[in-house]
């Protein structure tokens, strides 16, 4: 049987067809369309393979030609979105951006270089609150990075920084696996349904949710990666190799792909330029959405401070 290797809520709606418990929709903002995938009951999401929340996806054309109007409208659209996710205001309570991945290993370093692009401000509030403008609201951010260089798992560091700090909320970013090529680096995806690190290049770790750790997780983060074995089924599919003899298929792209040296994912050749594209808007619409007072060239000068 043919899988769908992918992180994205609405790849796997296509793929699964109607599905009752799931409810689908599209609509159009400036020159962004948005796909929502409303997962609802909890056989819904054991068919789908994603949990009961719901699931934004982000769509530019123009971003895939590095248009830089393209960018700043995602960045208002994704701005806006996150903001609607966000939970009250609680007594002033922090936002904490965690940027997940390994800086180390390119497509997997947009969560590490988004909190890099991230406006942080608890700090200022805390220890010069006299002398930073008013209108500012409190953000904090970590990079945790990956076990094998701390001896850490991520759920450790952040329900540590959670039991701290009490924030109102988490907005968590991570790289992602696509299931169609043509996703990689344009389509973003936001959720309130946490999210599991590592989920992308296939190596899982413990779920950052709501339920494990009491607060709101928002998860957002885009395709950086497809795994090769997809590539190849779908050039069999279309040279006519794999419709009618699906379990060949399976066995060819398993001895191929999925050998002792573990399974092959690809990413773009200019992949340090796409994930820097990506940082910069994802962390520009995290900036807006936290940051409701400021204009745009407000916070990019703080950004620049």
């Amino acid at each position: 049987m043919r899988q769908v290797r992918t992180d994205m809520a609405l790849e796997a709606s296509q793929a699964a067809g109607s599905i009752p418990g799931v409810h689908v929709s599209q609509w159009e903002e400036e020159s962004v369309s948005i796909t929502e995938v409303r997962v609802e009951t909890e056989e819904a999401a054991q068919r789908l393979g994603k949990s009961v929340g719901t699931y934004l996806t982000l769509e530019c054309e123009g971003v895939r030609r590095r248009d830089p109007a393209a960018r700043e409208e995602v960045q208002n659209v994704l701005g806006e979105e996150i903001a609607r996710l966000l939970p009250p205001d609680e007594q002033g309570a922090p936002v904490l951006v965690v940027g997940l991945g390994n800086r180390r290993v390119t497509p997997d370093s947009l969560g590490p270089k988004t909190v890099d692009g991230t406006l942080v401000t608890r700090h200022l509030l805390r220890e010069l609150p006299d002398k930073v403008d008013e209108r500012l609201n409190p953000v904090c951010a970590i990079a945790p990075g990956v076990m094998g260089a701390t001896g850490l798992e991520t759920m450790e560091t952040v329900s540590a920084l959670v039991k701290e700090i009490h924030p109102r909320c988490l907005i968590v970013i991570d790289s992602l696996a696509a299931r169609a090529s043509s996703r990689v680096g344009v389509s973003i995806q936001l959720s309130d349904t946490g999210i599991q690190p590592g989920s992308g290049v296939g190596n899982h770790r413990r779920a950052l949710n709501e339920r494990e750790l009491g607060v709101r997780v928002i998860a957002l983060g885009m395709p950086t990666v497809v795994y090769a074995v997809t590539i190849a089924r779908d050039a069999l599919e279309i040279l006519g190799e794999g419709e009618t003899n699906p379990a060949a298929l399976d066995e060819v792209t398993k001895s191929l792909f999925e050998n002792e040296i573990g399974e092959m994912i690809v990413t773009p050749r200019e992949v340090d330029d796409m994930i820097d594209d990506a940082a910069q808007m994802l962390a520009g619409g995290i900036n807006r959405a936290l940051q409701t007072a400021l204009s745009p060239e407000e916070i990019a000068g703080l950004g620049r401070a």
